[in-house]
């Protein structure tokens, strides 16, 4: 039976080892000038100016992850009234007020991402099972629905290798009886960020980390 995902992003689900699971999210800010569109579910990465932005790249780019975009809040532009939204379209806030960001920024949360398509070194259980500890990256990251407002990153298993710079760590398959064919895309694999940004390791120059993959 075909799976019933589409893409969503990144979804927080649970922390790793017995940490709370809150599922907090950290405030940021985003330029009120900011014209890139930002999703729920979407990697962010810090900026110098000090504020985020949605990843630069379709595969994640090589900047140290900040984490995964939760939604925002600002001060319409038009209405002069508190917008709260799941993203940042891109524009539409007043300059005079600052447009805040949420993000899920916990080195230590993990995050439920659906696979993008089907190779043939990973298309059943056990093989996607074999790849678990190693890393993989983004088919896309940087693009989104402004109906649902929902990101559309999804993981590519084509990507699937030990090299240490790649965006995400495969850390578990989703137990989801509805999305657990894995002849089709829509596969929820669990994850975490792996080169972040905020990790006690830390990401260092030209976006590698300074642990490696197995």
């Amino acid at each position: 039976m075909a799976n019933i995902n589409g893409a969503f992003g990144l979804r927080p689900l649970k922390k790793m080892g017995q940490n709370t699971n809150s599922t907090g999210a950290t405030e940021y800010r985003i330029a009120s000038d900011n014209t890139n569109a930002i999703y729920q579910g979407s990697p962010v990465i810090p900026l110098a100016a000090g504020v985020l932005d949605i990843v630069g790249a379709a595969a994640g780019g090589t900047v140290g992850l900040l984490g995964v975009f939760q939604g925002c809040e600002y001060v319409s532009s038009v209405t002069g009234e508190t917008v709260f939204s799941n993203y940042w379209p891109g524009s539409g806030a007043d300059s005079n007020f600052p447009v805040k960001a949420f993000v899920y920024d916990d080195p230590a949360q993990l995050f439920v991402i659906a696979t993008s398509n089907v190779v043939a070194s990973a298309n059943t259980e056990a093989e996607v099972r074999a790849a678990v500890f190693a890393n993989a990256n983004f088919a896309t990251a940087a693009s989104g629905s402004t109906t649902t407002g929902l990101s559309s990153a999804t993981l590519d298993l084509n990507t699937i290798n030990t090299t240490n710079t790649l965006n995400l760590r495969i850390m578990d398959i989703l137990n989801d009886p509805e999305n657990s064919d894995f002849t089709e895309a829509g596969v929820g694999i669990i994850v975490r960020l792996n080169n972040h940004f905020n990790s006690p390791n830390g990401a260092i120059a030209g976006g590698t980390v300074s642990t490696t993959g197995v």
